[in-house]
């Protein structure tokens, strides 16, 4: 029987692959998300999309529900969550660590489940770093 990847907590090290062109995307969520793809593209090429799962990592003491998407070519991006483009225009820049905050913010369901969400509560944040380096807990 093999486990969920995504159903277990993640206390391990996150280690970023950032620099000269390259730069990672951290999104906060609630734990609705928890388990759920996030997947990314590059702006104006919607089908080109790879994804990484909301895992619940620890932050402060505290579950913390994040996807993080590392190797990140500096350029604009479109996240989505159930196939509906979540966020446009998202910009990873290299050697940066870009967090959105999810948490809060109305979400697109699965069709049967009820409505799409509007897509409101986007807050953008960047950190620079010089190198590529292991994170125990996610800032909070």
């Amino acid at each position: 029987m093999s486990e969920d990847y995504a159903a277990r907590p993640h206390p391990e090290f996150v280690v970023l692959d950032i620099g000269d062109r390259l730069g990672a995307l951290i999104v906060h969520t609630d734990a609705a998300l928890h388990g759920v793809e996030v997947e990314i593209s590059p702006t104006g090429a919607d089908a080109r999309r790879s994804h990484k799962d909301v895992l619940e990592r620890r932050a402060g003491g505290r579950p913390a529900y994040t996807a993080v998407f590392d190797r990140v070519v500096d350029g604009s991006y479109t996240l989505w969550v159930y196939g509906v483009a979540r966020a446009r225009h998202v910009r990873v820049t290299a050697a940066t660590v870009t967090q959105l905050d999810w948490t809060g913010a109305r979400t697109p369901v699965r069709l049967g489940e009820g409505r799409p969400a509007d897509h409101t509560h986007e807050h953008a944040h960047r950190h620079r770093h010089d190198h590529a380096h292991p994170h125990g807990e996610l800032a909070s």
